[in-house]
């Protein structure tokens, strides 16, 4: 979708067109499968790398398409948001020293962008999720301005009809509605790419679904969205409520989600599973066609197949199916989607050889795995996975097993196994894999995000606690470390500075509040049993609406006649608010110009905290 010019399909003059060649793209793919032109006996490694770009308080930045102006366009290219870019290694064969060639050409990569970023005051950051990601960053203006974005946010809305309704639960909980698709900005992935014998197709696209949910396990890195724990790997959920385009109603919806496991085995051929992604959703995006697929045959050429490959690329399976021309030799590959960013390039690495080497190593007995596991079991593994992490326990050829003993006893065997049956250079497999055993006994990058974030909590506001571990992240991978390897922070990893700080980073949003038809009683012994002096009031429609203080209601508080009083008629309505984004200076100037030691934190009339003189 990046090298073309894409226009919207809903109600587009063209869209007939646009049809007609999709279908010419699946005659000319069926074509090619039935005459042998595909490349065999060959298989290629590939990856992409999206990372994250921070300003100097470890907050996203906004400056992806300057720095990206200073970068090779053969390597680089942009993402949906403006905090965001993407590295697309050259694929290599795999064998020999494959991965660690990758490896060296990833970091020299990085350190083409951070010469270039930090011209701008800028960092790189390898994360799943950025943990200083805020509402505000959510925003159209953080968006990078290319056409397709756009194109692409219109189209999901349009046929959504609503806005984007994010729920997630975890640890907390995370309840939001946008109307953008940005949230899909907040992933960052390591994507990586395996070329497939496409006369095997099924079996080997089903056995990258059974092995996903314990594979995911070990390389979860994105436990952190907003100030929340949620799940181990938080993107599977979040990329999936994101860019979903199926709008609640009241119906019983069976339709599939375009972010998704699927829902049964693979079956039939490659041309067969293409057929079942236009069935099941529907096209949002077209382009301009110079020829077809099928002229482009007859007249002696390798087709692109760009009809196809726009749809393909607006169904995001985690593990997602791709067709691509190599020397104008046409190949079919597996996209692994679901490896988040980070937390280290040999930590990426490693992943990717692990993987990859599973993948390979397959034994005989999981041959024809669709007769000898159930697919809810499998899909089931992978959600389990992304909740918990390494603390799931598999359903694995129909036995119980945790992560440990399954990745540690099954997979890493089987992972040396397929990559020497490849011929890659033992000293590598040696190496990487050894990364994934010290991970699987001691912890993933989730699990030190956790314990990191969890420590800095007990001296730290949440903002702050979160800067100082992006701080804490980024010295890590400087200097290369392996996340076994990772102390957790200290806290002097990032000094927090003192001045042109903002109300959101010092309010409280654990706000007791109370209701405007409340008793007094109630409101009173909210106030005494948790020792509070300030309670916003909402209405109906959850609008602030008034405050009452402990001088309100104090004197009352032996005055039982007066507690069935409704606290409407003791509350302050005339309040003097402030936004998050106000600067703390002025929220203090507010509090002694008006004698007053509480400020309700306010956006579109909708209570978001509260800042008192205890918190400045």
């Amino acid at each position: 979708m990046g090298e073309l010019n894409v226009e919207k399909l809903i109600g587009n003059p063209n869209k007939a067109f646009y049809i007609k060649q999709l279908m010419s793209d699946i005659k000319a793919l069926e074509y090619m499968l039935q005459n042998d032109l595909f490349e065999k006996d060959i298989t290629r490694v590939g990856a992409e790398q999206e990372f994250c770009l921070v300003n100097e308080e470890w907050e996203p930045a906004n400056n992806a398409d300057k720095i990206l102006k200073e970068l090779d366009k053969e390597y680089f290219t942009s993402e949906l948001a403006l905090y965001n870019l993407e590295i697309n290694l050259e694929p290599l064969k795999l064998t020999g020293e494959c991965f660690s060639t990758l490896h060296k050409n990833l970091n020299n990569l990085l350190d083409q962008v951070n010469d270039v970023a930090k011209k701008h005051d800028t960092k790189i950051m390898l994360t799943g999720i950025l943990p200083t990601i805020r509402t505000k960053h959510l925003q159209l203006s953080y968006m990078t301005p290319r056409k397709r974005y756009i194109i692409l946010n219109e189209a999901i809305k349009e046929v959504r009809k609503n806005d984007i309704e994010l729920h997630i639960k975890g640890v907390d909980e995370l309840n939001l509605k946008h109307d953008s698709i940005l949230y899909e900005g907040c992933n960052t992935s390591f994507q990586v790419h395996l070329q497939i014998d496409h006369e095997n197709f099924a079996d080997t696209y089903n056995w990258a679904q059974a092995i996903a949910g314990p594979i995911l396990s070990i390389c979860a890195n994105s436990p952190l969205l907003m100030g929340r724990e949620l799940w181990e790997e938080t993107r599977i959920a979040l990329f999936a409520q994101s860019v979903d385009t199926r709008a609640s109603t009241f119906v019983l919806n069976e339709r599939e989600p375009r972010v998704g496991f699927g829902n049964h085995w693979a079956e039939g051929s490659v041309a067969d599973f293409f057929k079942d992604t236009v069935v099941g959703f529907r096209s949002l995006i077209t382009t301009e066609f110079d020829t077809d697929s099928m002229t482009d045959l007859e007249n002696g050429k390798i087709p692109k197949l760009n009809a196809l490959k726009l749809h393909n690329g607006t169904v995001y399976k985690w593990n997602r199916l791709c067709y691509g021309t190599t020397d104008d030799k046409p190949h079919i590959r597996i996209e692994n989607r679901y490896i988040p960013s980070g937390p280290s390039t040999s930590d990426e690495i490693a992943n990717m050889m692990f993987w990859v080497g599973v993948m390979k190593g397959r034994p005989k007995e999981f041959d024809n795995i669709h007769t000898k596991i159930d697919f809810n079991d499998v899909k089931n593994n992978f959600f389990h996975a992304a909740r918990y992490g390494m603390a799931t326990q598999f359903y694995w050829n129909n036995k119980l097993i945790s992560s440990q003993e399954l990745l540690l006893d099954h997979f890493l065997p089987m992972a040396y196994r397929g990559l020497y049956s490849m011929k890659v250079a033992p000293k590598d497999a040696e190496y990487y894999l050894r990364i994934i055993k010290h991970r699987i006994q001691s912890r993933n990058g989730s699990r030190w995000i956790v314990e990191g974030f969890r420590k800095l909590r007990k001296d730290y506001k949440t903002p702050d606690a979160l800067k100082i571990l992006c701080a804490t992240m980024y010295e890590r991978q400087e200097k290369g470390y392996n996340i076994d390897a990772w102390l957790l922070p200290r806290g002097d990893e990032f000094q927090i500075p003192k001045d042109n700080r903002k109300v959101g980073e010092r309010m409280n949003i654990r706000t007791i509040t109370a209701q405007e038809n409340d008793s007094m009683e109630l409101v009173l012994r909210m106030m005494q049993w948790k020792n509070i002096h300030h309670v916003p009031i909402l209405d109906k429609h959850l609008d602030l609406v008034g405050l009452l203080t402990w001088t309100d209601v104090g004197k009352y508080l032996e005055n039982t006649e007066k507690h069935g009083q409704n606290i409407n008629k003791l509350m302050k309505k005339k309040l003097i608010t402030v936004m998050p984004g106000t600067p703390l200076e002025e929220a203090k100037e507010l509090m002694q110009r008006h004698k007053i030691n509480c400020l309700p934190v306010v956006r579109d009339k909708k209570l978001v905290g509260i800042i008192t003189s205890n918190d400045l």
